[in-house]
C-alpha cells in the first residue's frame, strides 16, 4: 500500500502542537500513524506552515449564498432578519450556482465539514456531490400557535426529502439529517412540542441569544421583537414573559438531544454559562473519554464572530466561555451576513479582539470539537488512526489555506 509522508514547521493533531513529527497516510487520505521524524525513513514531504486536520464549519446558511452584499451592514438583528423573509428571492439557476460556487470556497479554505440550515430543499444537488461532510439542520418556525401544525409538517417533508437522498459514499443524508427549532422567539410552545420527539439521539442546533432584545422579549416581553412582529404582522398576543433569560426558558426543551449546539451567544452572560454548567452531568475534562456515560446532551457554544460584526457590529464574550469551561466550536453564518465561508477568517476576527488566545486553543475549536458537536469525529477533526479528517497546510503568519493535501 502506498503511502506519503509530511513533515512541517508545525503538526497541529486535532488538540496540540507537535514538533519533529512526520504525518502518515495512505495515498487517499486515511490516517496511518504520526511518529518521531527519525524514525520515518525517507520519502518525506518537508513542507512550510502548520499540518491541520480539515476545518469544520458548524453554522452556515448555504441556501442564503444567492444574497451575498444584499443587506447593509449593521442593520440590527431583527431588520436582517426581516430583510432576509422578504428578499431572498432569485432564480432556481442562480441559487444552484450560488451554492456550488460557496461550497467550493469553502473547499479552498480547508473546511471539510458543515453544519448547515436548510429551509428549504436548494441544497440537496449539491449535497449530492459528496464533496464536503453535512450536517443538515432542518430549520421549523412558527411564533402563531395556529400555525404549529402547518410548520411542523412543512419542516417533516423536507427532513423526508433529504432521507429519501441516496447514500454517497461515507456521506450519509439520514444520520446526519435533524428537524431541529430556528430561535426561542420564533417557536411556539405548541411548535416546540412538534418538534421534540425528533430530538432523539441527534445534534440539535438553535440560535441562541443573537441580540439584547432576545432575552429583554423573554424576561419582560419588551424590545426590538415586538417591532418585528407588527413589521411582519404576527399576533404575539400569546406570549407571556418567562422572567428568566431566552436560554434558560428554552434550554430544558431540547432534553433528548444527543448534542445542543448553541449558535451566536453574543449576548450570553455568566449566569447563563453557571446554568448550563449546572444541567450538564458530563465533566468537560472527560468528554474525550467514550466510557464517560452521556446522560445529558453535550453542550456547544458555537461562535459566529464575523457575522455578528457584519450585522450589529459586536463580539461574543469569548473570555467567558473560556473561563466557563465551555465547549466552543466555530461557524460562518450566512453569505448574506459575512464576507467570507472562512472559518480561519473567524480565527482572525477573535485574535484581534482576544489576542492572548492561543492559536493552538481556536484551532482545536475548528477541528474536533467541530467535529465533536456533529457527531463526525469517529472519522474527521484530529490525525488519529484510521480517520481520514483532510490534510491541510496553513501559512501560520497570514493563517490562510496554503495548500488542501488530502
Amino acid at each position: 500500500m502506498a503511502l506519503r509522508k509530511f513533515a512541517a514547521d508545525k503538526i497541529f493533531d486535532g488538540y496540540r502542537f507537535l514538533y519533529n513529527q512526520v504525518l502518515i497516510t495512505t495515498e487517499d487520505g486515511v490516517i496511518e500513524e504520526l511518529i518521531p521524524a527519525e524514525s520515518a525513513g525517507g520519502n518525506i514531504e518537508n513542507l512550510t506552515g502548520i499540518l491541520t486536520p480539515g476545518l469544520v464549519n458548524c453554522h452556515c446558511h448555504l441556501e442564503l449564498s444567492h444574497m451575498k452584499g444584499r443587506i447593509p451592514e449593521r442593520t440590527g438583528l431583527v431588520d436582517f432578519v426581516f430583510k432576509v423573509v422578504t428578499e431572498r428571492v432569485a432564480s432556481e439557476e442562480a441559487i444552484a450556482q450560488a451554492i456550488a460556487d460557496a461550497e467550493e470556497e469553502m473547499i479552498k479554505n480547508g473546511i471539510v465539514a458543515v453544519g448547515d440550515i436548510c429551509n428549504n430543499a436548494s441544497t440537496i444537488p449539491q449535497k449530492q456531490k459528496a464533496t464536503l461532510h453535512y450536517y443538515n439542520f432542518i430549520e421549523a418556525s412558527g411564533w402563531l400557535p395556529s400555525l404549529s401544525q402547518a410548520r411542523f409538517e412543512r419542516a417533516k417533508d423536507l427532513l423526508d426529502a433529504f432521507n429519501r437522498q441516496p447514500a454517497t459514499g461515507n456521506r450519509q443524508f439520514v444520520s446526519n439529517t435533524a428537524i431541529v427549532p430556528h430561535a426561542p422567539y420564533s417557536v411556539s410552545n405548541e411548535l416546540w412540542q412538534q418538534l421534540q420527539p425528533h430530538f432523539q439521539n441527534k445534534t440539535v442546533s438553535i440560535h441562541n441569544q443573537e441580540t439584547a432584545h432576545e432575552d429583554a422579549f423573554f424576561l419582560h416581553g419588551t424590545g426590538d421583537f415586538k417591532r418585528m412582529y407588527e413589521l411582519m404582522k404576527i399576533d404575539n398576543s400569546h406570549h407571556i414573559p418567562t422572567q428568566k433569560s431566552s436560554l434558560q426558558s428554552y434550554y430544558e426543551k431540547l432534553a433528548g438531544a444527543e448534542r445542543i449546539l448553541l449558535v451566536h451567544n453574543t449576548f450570553t452572560k455568566q449566569e447563563d454559562i453557571d446554568f448550563i454548567n449546572r444541567q450538564s452531568a458530563i465533566d468537560n475534562r472527560q468528554l474525550g473519554n467514550p466510557q464517560t456515560p452521556n446522560t445529558k446532551p453535550q453542550t456547544f457554544f458555537c461562535l459566529c464572530p464575523n457575522a455578528n460584526q457584519y450585522i450589529e457590529g459586536v463580539m461574543p464574550p469569548v473570555e467567558l466561555f473560556r473561563k466557563g469551561g465551555c465547549n466552543i466550536v466555530l461557524g460562518t453564518d450566512s453569505l448574506a451576513s459575512n464576507w467570507s465561508l472562512n472559518v480561519l477568517d473567524e480565527i482572525k476576527t477573535i485574535r484581534q479582539h482576544f489576542p492572548a488566545i492561543p492559536l493552538e486553543e481556536m484551532l482545536g475549536w475548528a477541528t474536533s470539537n467541530g467535529a465533536k458537536a456533529l457527531g463526525f469525529d469517529n472519522a474527521l477533526g484530529s490525525f488519529e488512526k484510521g480517520k481520514k479528517p483532510g490534510v491541510v497546510l496553513l501559512d501560520e503568519t497570514n493563517l490562510v489555506v496554503k495548500n488542501v493535501l488530502h
